[in-house]
């Protein structure tokens, strides 16, 4: 067997439908429509899809508690769009496991590619990564200059 890609992950959250609205306003996850009927049960998964169509994220309503699971979800994006983001942290006002409001000050250099951290509105930790690498690194030091 050879494994073509992960297919999705489960995230929990206290309602599907605001945080869909939130997935889809900070990272355009879409609601897939051919696995909408799902959503017709409680507990079902609301899933949401990525620019390419594959499911990306399983929405799943639970009872609203305290993060309990190191785990973080990664989403890799473009140069281009990776530094799109980077330009509209302002207006987000995302959340960092630390309590602050992420900033250009959070970006973290990994020597081959670059990511940001943050949290959702149910305190899930996620990632937005690229492996751009060159390409980032010379925007950023031609905007500080």
């Amino acid at each position: 067997m050879r494994v073509a890609r992960i297919d999705h992950v489960h995230i929990e959250v206290s309602d599907r439908r605001t945080a869909a609205i939130w997935y889809e306003r900070i990272l355009g996850l879409t609601p897939h429509p051919d696995l909408s009927s799902w959503t017709d049960n409680p507990m079902g998964p609301l899933v949401l899809q990525g620019s390419d169509g594959y499911p990306a994220l399983s929405l799943f309503a639970r009872d609203f508690k305290e993060v309990t699971r190191d785990c973080t979800v990664a989403f890799r994006v473009d140069a281009e769009s990776f530094l799109g983001f980077l330009d509209t942290l302002d207006s987000l006002a995302l959340g960092t496991t630390a309590g602050a409001t992420l900033c250009r000050d959070d970006l973290v250099d990994h020597d081959l590619s670059w990511s940001l951290y943050f949290l959702d509105p149910d305190q899930n930790r996620l990632e937005l990564t690229t492996y751009d690498y060159d390409l980032v690194r010379s925007a950023l030091a031609g905007r500080s200059t």
